[in-house]
């Protein structure tokens, strides 16, 4: 895949909603363009350009979303978001929080950085399957970026 054609960048920890989310977007044909990392720290790589990406990626092509959770290792999601939004290179790059925490002060703190969404994981297979399903369904299909 070319890393410069990322329409879905997947930035998940937990390696079985990372499996349930990509095959979610396949079954609907809307991971074709998609890229998972595992962590925020290699999220920020991969967005920018640098670390093992700083070879394979032009930062200049950003993805249409970012599906980010907040409970990582080494750079959190809320410190990521707060990157992302903080940078007029990736500002407009719409972000939804998929994250299992249902804590006001999370949610408040993502609105206040500029995410554009904020979907806590529902805890059951279906309902995590039809989460996805509608977010890809918005996000790629229905709503419109800036050029």
């Amino acid at each position: 895949m070319d890393p410069n054609s990322v329409e879905i960048l997947l930035v998940e920890d937990n390696p079985a909603d990372a499996e349930l989310a990509i095959r979610e977007l396949k079954k609907h044909n809307m991971a074709n363009n998609l890229f998972h990392v595992r962590n925020g720290e290699e999220a920020l790589d991969f967005i920018f350009a640098t670390g093992k990406y700083a070879d394979t990626r032009n930062m200049l092509y950003t993805p249409k979303v970012i599906l980010l959770d907040i409970q990582m290792p080494k750079v959190n999601g809320i410190e990521v978001l707060s990157t992302l939004k903080s940078d007029s290179r990736t500002r407009q790059t719409p972000v939804v929080i998929l994250t299992s925490s249902k804590e006001n002060p999370d949610i408040q703190k993502c609105y206040e950085l500029g995410a554009n969404s904020y979907i806590v994981k529902p805890v059951n297979f279906e309902g995590f399957a039809e989460a996805i399903r509608n977010l890809g369904f918005y996000w790629l299909l229905l709503n419109q970026t800036p050029v």
